[in-house]
């Protein structure tokens, strides 16, 4: 048995949770992964994987072996680019996943520069506004807004953004800038169904966290619609910093509430597996952090 091989295949199964999956990103049939686990398993002399008709899951031993594996399997590949192009340079293809504004904004930006220096690396880049499986859709890495549920992934911290009222100068000068959250319910207002479905805000007075009602002439699940009707004056709207960035430095829309901000909401760059980073992978996190870190409209 070649033993590399076939932690590579199990390492494959833990990753797509399914004997068929991993077989189909193998290249392999589904008997060949069978065997390959089970002549793993049997040498090592114990069980791995727990396995019913609808779920698999990982034994105690096979958690531990699996972070062995990622290990192994991590240093060989270094070990083979290290020998191939006599320093580790970054090379392949890699798939990266945004949500749209935002990598509109401030991803697709890095992903150009990182192209002009790393000329031997391709990008695929996935702007959608829906959180992706990233081991089943086959993602190198992504950016991610908010709470991150997914705790295979190891994440890091890149900024943060925060919820901010905004208005038009006319639309100030001609209603009043309120001085609490609870004046909008008395205002008309712009809902960006995008970050709040329904009909109600949420604030911090302190300590203290509560919702306020509010209604307007207008709602839509696209960020810049929204933004153009509040810059147009037809009511407050409720976005990310990032979003009303560029109108705000316009000055067609000003921030009001400031002191009634719920807390940031964290940026994050997720990827799989700690130690089994292409030099790829490895330069463009680090690529990513240092020019989100440096951005405007963030934090």
């Amino acid at each position: 048995m070649d033993k590399l091989a076939a932690m590579a295949t199990f390492v494959e199964i833990a990753d797509r949770g399914s004997l068929t999956r991993a077989a189909e990103s193998l290249g392999r049939s589904l008997p060949t992964v069978v065997r390959t686990l089970a002549s793993l398993e049997e040498d090592l002399g114990v069980r791995l994987l727990r396995r019913t008709t609808r779920r698999m899951s990982l034994t105690e031993e096979g958690r531990g072996y699996l972070e062995r594996c990622r290990g192994i399997l991590a240093d060989v590949a270094e070990a083979e680019d290290v020998l191939t192009l006599g320093q580790a340079e970054p090379r392949g293809e890699l798939r990266v996943t945004a949500p749209v504004l935002f990598g509109q904004m401030h991803v697709a930006p890095a992903v150009e520069s990182f192209l002009s220096k790393h000329g031997r690396v391709k990008v695929e880049l996935l702007l959608l506004d829906r959180v992706v499986n990233m081991v089943e859709e086959g993602i190198d890495v992504g950016i991610r807004i908010g709470a991150l549920a997914d705790s295979s992934m190891i994440a890091i911290p890149a900024g943060e953004v925060r919820r901010v009222v905004c208005a038009s100068p006319a639309l100030i000068r001609r209603v009043g800038a309120p001085e609490h959250p609870e004046e909008l319910s008395e205002r008309p207002c712009v809902l960006f169904r995008g970050l709040t479905p329904g009909s109600t805000w949420s604030f911090r007075e302190g300590t203290r966290s509560f919702p306020v009602r509010i209604d307007g002439p207008l709602a839509s699940n696209q960020a810049g619609a929204a933004l153009d009707a509040c810059a147009a004056g037809l009511g407050f709207g409720l976005f990310l910093s990032y979003q009303a960035a560029p109108l705000i430095a316009a000055k067609k829309l000003r921030v009001v509430l400031s002191d009634f901000e719920p807390a940031p909401i964290p940026i994050h760059i997720v990827y799989p597996h700690a130690r089994l980073m292409s030099p790829r992978t490895r330069a463009f996190v680090d690529w990513m952090k240092t020019h989100l870190r440096k951005a405007r409209g963030l934090g």
